[in-house]
């Protein structure tokens, strides 16, 4: 089977990972892969091709910062593509992320709808496919999206418009795209997205839960010297990791943990930004991003918990990473996070004492 992957990257970030390991597994299956991505990817064995360039990208999202109309520019780049995805004829088109300003859904849909042969599935790893604007709108407790989006209360989160409101049009338009394709799956990492999945104008189609997964190969329980080359022998580590901390994931919520906790606690941070390192709490050590996955996985090990306090996700991989590493997790209540960290240790969003309570009740059974 010919199968092509769209994404708005690939092999970084979480959704180009998880299409390098899909497509190295068809690949050892006897198929063929080709990855068309948006912006940025990592050099491999898998032909990529990148849509439209650099300054295509800066355009798009110049243009939806102003008229609020993401995945509605890009169309010569997206004409490109096309072009190229006719002459390799694909068995199956799996999309995922095409938000990103990088392509015009518009015309690929368009296109889709006109090759009835080929097989589609779409994994989506947010709501921005139903809805007329955001890609999550758990925090901001919204279900315009299950009638009609309008007014949207969320025009300055990703994907920003500073200027017009769109949303209703863009309902319209995604609903007019998205719908009446012949041969599409939805897929979803979780079940929590998929329930949503069904109450939206996507319900047409048959949706299927695959469960995001990692590279077991790296994430294990990994020898590392984290703790010693901190100075934390006699301290309970719990561990933070996000490719960035804002509000969504957490941040001030592990700020006010810190508050709880008495010195015999140190809580790390993976992912802060050199701005966010300069104005750490006592009692918090900040670590950037780390590009190293064996690196990241000896710290996990290291942890005595992980903590995941987000209050938007699907399907955190974090957590799989976590608990890859024999590290217990505790996280929100909120969307798939529950899903991916097992069930086992849940609070009610934004309760910090409980958060405090779970923690200790973990450490107390070690």
């Amino acid at each position: 089977m010919k199968y092509l992957f769209i994404n708005s990257v690939y092999g970084i970030r979480s959704t180009g990972k998880i299409i390098s390991n899909l497509c190295h597994e068809l690949i050892k299956q006897g198929n063929e892969c080709v990855v068309a991505y948006g912006r940025q990817s990592i050099e491999d064995d898998i032909k990529q091709i990148q849509i439209g360039t650099k300054m295509d990208y800066i355009a798009h999202a110049g243009i939806a910062r102003v008229l609020d109309n993401q995945g509605l520019c890009s169309k010569r780049a997206t004409k490109d593509l096309l072009e190229k995805i006719d002459l390799y004829k694909p068995d199956v088109l799996w999309l995922h992320n095409i938000h990103g300003y990088y392509i015009n859904y518009e015309m690929l849909f368009k296109w889709i709808k006109s090759h009835p042969e080929i097989e589609v599935r779409w994994t989506l790893h947010d709501c921005w496919a139903f809805t007329g604007h955001c890609s999550h709108f758990t925090l901001a407790k919204c279900e315009k999206w299950k009638t009609h989006c309008v007014n949207c209360n969320q025009k300055k989160e990703y994907p920003a418009s500073y200027v017009f409101d769109a949303s209703k049009s863009n309902f319209d338009k995604k609903k007019e795209a998205f719908t009446g394709v012949k041969n599409l799956t939805i897929v979803t990492p979780s079940k929590w997205l998929a329930d949503l999945v069904k109450e939206s104008f996507l319900k047409e189609y048959p949706v299927i839960v695959v469960n995001n997964t990692i590279n077991g190969e790296v994430f294990k329980p990994t020898p590392s010297n984290f703790r010693k080359e901190y100075g934390l022998d006699n301290k309970y580590i719990l561990l933070g990791v996000a490719v960035s901390w804002d509000y969504t994931k957490g941040f001030q919520d592990m700020l006010k943990l810190r508050n709880e906790l008495d010195d015999s606690f140190v809580i790390v941070l993976v992912g802060l930004t050199k701005d966010q390192l300069k104005h750490l709490p006592s009692g918090i050590i900040g670590i950037e991003r780390i590009k190293e996955q064996r690196q990241l996985a000896g710290i996990y090990t290291e942890a005595d918990v992980f903590i995941n306090p987000t209050h938007q996700d699907n399907y955190p991989t974090v957590n799989l990473e976590a608990r890859a590493c024999g590290t217990p997790v505790v996280t929100y209540d909120v969307g798939g996070s529950p899903e991916s960290a097992g069930y086992e240790h849940v609070v009610k969003e934004n309760d910090i004492k409980a958060l405090v309570a779970e923690i200790k009740s973990i450490l107390r059974n070690v």
